[in-house]
């Protein structure tokens, strides 16, 4: 099987452990073991795990976490759970699992580049939706409705979205679920970023496995949870769904490790805790983030509604692999290129590292913008 280079991926493998001020991350600051133990009020981890025999486990996800997925979600249950190796695996098997050669699949764009690169793999007849500052870097409805027509297999979103942080409220997704309905078409959301929105006490919007009958939800430790070391994720989605995909899970995956699964768990019994953190942190920094932008002359944005990261429009002759390049190497800081993500002309700033780094990479960023220009002009 022939499939195109993970551009994002490619780009972070090569320079993240280059850099000096990570502006990069797409994650919520990670927690140490420490700090989530503390959290959990659990001084006994030891007492937890030293009795643990280092099986497979539970093959579709322990009991306790599936059933804590399942309480993330409005109107699911153990049976319409399976845990994954991180979200990418599960995004991995919702695609393989559903698409055929010839199937019709609508992918928004920006997105995870798994969403369309996956579905080009395997032949399907790959249509693009592109998302754009006019829409607010919303799904086109009229458009989406143009694509989908009859028979169409698959309908991918990403809410929130990465690397825009545009937010489908539940109106706005119920509108997407009519078109689906109309076609009949899955519709697979990829929720990762899921509890990080701007407004409300837990940050967390409607999920599409609770508004369509045949909405597949996939999400994760990594993003909101700040715990991407575990690599663990889930799928939520009807029970004929989570059957097919046990099919292909048993080609890749047989089961999750037992202490991912273990410490996933504590997590997840202390998500009101984590969420008051993420809360602060992202709601902090995209404040800091959005001061920032407004006295830069040379950036501008759509502000994020939700998510960890915001795609920043520069005014510059440089292409944004040039541009980051040149940045991290005069600065130390890292960005992402818009072309990692075929949105050329644009570049992605994870904001939710620490404070500090935020504060620092966007000084050194400002400096870089001033030089930048005055040496083009």
């Amino acid at each position: 099987m022939k499939i195109r280079n993970f551009g994002v991926e490619i780009w972070m493998n090569k320079y993240e452990t280059k850099c000096e001020l990570n502006l990069a991350e797409t994650c919520v600051e990670s927690l140490t073991v420490a700090e989530l133990l503390d959290m959990a009020g659990t001084n006994d981890i030891a007492q937890q795990l030293m009795p643990l025999k280092l099986t497979y486990g539970e093959i579709e996800g322990s009991v306790r976490l599936r059933n804590l997925v399942a309480g993330l979600y409005e109107n699911q249950k153990l049976e319409n759970t399976v845990i994954t190796h991180g979200a990418i695996g599960a995004n991995a098997l919702v695609h393989l699992t559903l698409v055929e050669r010839g199937d019709r699949v609508i992918s928004v764009l920006p997105t995870y580049q798994q969403h369309y690169s996956i579905p080009e793999s395997i032949g399907a007849d790959i249509q693009i939706l592109k998302l754009t500052e006019k829409t607010g870097f919303l799904p086109d409805l009229e458009e989406l409705k143009k694509l989908a027509t009859p028979g169409t297999k698959l309908i991918a979103i990403n809410n929130p979205n990465n690397p825009t942080g545009s937010l489908m409220d539940r109106a706005y997704l119920e509108k997407i679920v009519e078109i689906a309905r109309a076609c009949g078409a899955w519709v697979l959301c990829d929720e990762v970023y899921r509890g990080t929105d701007q407004q409300g006490e837990d940050g967390m919007t409607a999920s599409i496995a609770d508004l369509y009958e045949k909405g597949i939800s996939t999400g994760s430790m990594s993003k909101t949870y700040s715990l991407a070391g575990l690599r663990l994720g889930w799928i939520v989605a009807p029970e004929e769904l989570i059957h097919a995909v046990s099919v292909h899970r048993d080609y890749n995956t047989i089961s999750v490790g037992m202490l991912d699964d273990h410490f996933a768990a504590i997590a997840l019994e202390n998500k009101d805790k984590i969420l008051k953190r993420s809360h602060r942190i992202t709601r902090t920094n995209l404040a800091i983030l959005s001061d920032w932008v407004d006295a830069e002359p040379l950036i501008s944005w759509i502000k994020p509604k939700s998510g960890t990261t915001a795609l920043l429009k520069y005014d510059l002759p440089i292409s944004s692999e040039e541009f980051c390049v040149r940045l991290l190497e005069k600065t130390g800081v890292m960005l992402t290129p818009g072309s990692a993500m075929d949105m050329e002309g644009y570049l992605r700033i994870g904001y939710t590292n620490g404070e500090d780094i935020l504060r620092e990479g966007l000084g050194r960023l400002s400096l870089f913008l001033k030089e930048t220009a005055a040496s083009a002009a």
